[in-house]
């Protein structure tokens, strides 16, 4: 099977995508993403049906100098486990502090 080369013209953004002249708010709705969101879909027949979107249980927000060093889940367990075994245990603070 033969493979076809793609143009770099084909990867270019289209005109009417270009926000170079718009200005935008980094972090605008930062703190109102984590409390908790809502979608509204506007059906072709009219109806508008609303989403809800909340953090799972469990979940954990990085802030953006964390993510840099920790872009997985993967990453972030696998260095709090690391973490977790060089603490000292409950037993051990709770001899030392007799």
């Amino acid at each position: 099977m033969k493979k076809t080369k793609t143009s770099q013209d084909e990867f270019e953004m289209l005109p009417e995508y270009d926000f170079a002249g718009q200005k935008g708010e980094r972090g605008k709705y930062y703190q109102a993403y984590r409390k908790g969101h809502e979608v509204r879909v506007h059906e072709e027949n009219g109806e508008v049906t609303i989403h809800y979107f909340t953090l799972e249980e469990g979940a954990v927000m990085l802030e953006p100098d964390v993510r840099e060093y920790f872009p997985t889940s993967e990453s972030v367990n696998e260095t709090l486990r690391l973490l977790i075994s060089i603490a000292p245990s409950k037993k051990t603070k709770a001899i030392g502090h007799s």
